[in-house]
């Protein structure tokens, strides 16, 4: 399976888990959203570890993404370091890993 990590937000706690409790009511769902309280690699790792309702990923694929993501994305990564650093305490950056196999299909289904 191929799986793709980006960074997408900085939300107030609260916000953060409010959205991935109603996303999490999908098992079968193509997307997974992870909150950090830190813009690093390790923090989005050990984020993993934090969803509720993980779906049936193979979860060692997932951080080889997070990992490509990190080495391959150096300005984005940077970006948004400081975007975070300058942002209001209790919020968390916010990143999106997909399925791409499941989200295709979701996609194709749409058609």
């Amino acid at each position: 399976m191929s799986y793709t990590f980006d960074i997408i937000n900085i939300l107030p706690v609260l916000n953060f888990f409010d959205h991935q409790q109603q996303v999490e009511k999908t098992p079968h769902r193509s997307l997974a959203y992870l909150g950090s309280y830190d813009c690093t690699l390790d923090g989005f790792i050990q984020s993993t570890e934090l969803v509720h309702q993980k779906p049936d990923w193979d979860w060692d694929a997932v951080v080889s993404a997070m990992i490509e993501f990190w080495l391959s994305q150096e300005e984005r990564v940077r970006h948004w370091k400081q975007v975070f650093h300058q942002s209001d305490e209790g919020q968390l950056i916010v990143a999106r890993v997909a399925n791409v196999n499941c989200l295709r299909r979701e996609f194709e289904a749409m058609l």
